[in-house]
């Protein structure tokens, strides 16, 4: 089987036109064409492109005895479903327009554009596997606007979050909300931080919860608290003692968040 060939077959296998492909590869429909055809050969950085593009090995395209990809067609045949899965939403196909230097909208498995859609996407709006944009979604998400499995962002959400302002299974950010929550301003069923609130609060000037641990602890069963504790419901004066209690121990570069906290007292 020639190159021309082979590279009809994995074309059509993965639902591209020659327009289509000429595009990615940055040459003309002809010159796919006369590939295709074995009048022309590809030059060798195209033939690494669409080795990446096709799945498939160098020595599967240049050698006409070799009939198949012996490094991928295990792999090919037990994945099937996601490969075909992959091939037929994934495959490589970009807008025309262009937005700041940018695609308008890029899918593939390397997606770059405004809107990027791939197993490894990056734009302002990223999707994919591994996403990275202003605002991105993604198993790996990085960005202003982060939701993803492992999260990272100015406002980041996930299984493991890390932010600004981060919420998830386990988070860490100045404001962290979470099962597990660790933060200048946390908040959890186990939080850890500067002020915490939750089942089990640990904080280093107020904690807030059924155990509470600070230098000021407010605990429904539990309180341990070095200037001031107080377990069960708060009076009036309980509330006034803790705002005192507050601006004595808390330095001034927390003073925004120890604010924050007393507009919940």
């Amino acid at each position: 089987m020639t190159l021309g060939d082979k590279l009809a077959i994995l074309r059509k296998e993965n639902n591209y036109t020659q327009e289509q492909l000429a595009g990615i590869l940055g040459v003309s429909r002809q010159a796919i064409s006369k590939w295709e055809s074995n009048i022309t050969y590809p030059e060798t950085d195209k033939l690494i492109r669409m080795s990446e593009l096709f799945n498939c090995s160098l020595d599967y395209l240049l050698k006409d005895t070799v009939e198949t990809d012996n490094g991928n067609q295990d792999n090919r045949e037990h994945n099937y479903e996601e490969t075909s899965f992959l091939k037929r939403y994934l495959r490589e196909r970009k807008s025309e327009k262009t937005v700041w230097g940018m695609p308008l909208w890029h899918i593939g498995r390397r997606a770059q554009g405004f809107v990027a859609v791939g197993l490894n996407a990056r734009g302002v709006i990223a999707i994919g596997l591994k996403a990275q944009g202003i605002v991105s979604l993604g198993m790996l998400s990085i960005g202003v606007l982060s939701l993803g499995m492992l999260s990272l962002g100015l406002l980041s959400i996930g299984l493991f979050a890390l932010g600004v302002l981060s919420a998830g299974c386990f988070s860490i950010g100045i404001f962290a909300a979470g099962a597990i929550s660790l933060g200048i301003i946390s908040v959890g069923a186990i939080a850890v931080g500067e002020f915490s609130i939750g089942a089990l609060a640990c904080g280093k000037y107020f904690a807030f919860g059924d155990n509470a641990r600070a230098m000021v602890a407010l605990g429904d069963s539990q309180a341990i608290g070095s200037v001031f504790q107080k377990i069960g419901e708060l009076s009036a004066q309980d509330i006034a003692v803790t705002k005192q209690s507050l601006d004595e121990v808390v330095p001034n570069y927390f003073s925004w968040a120890k604010e924050i906290v007393k507009l919940f007292l």
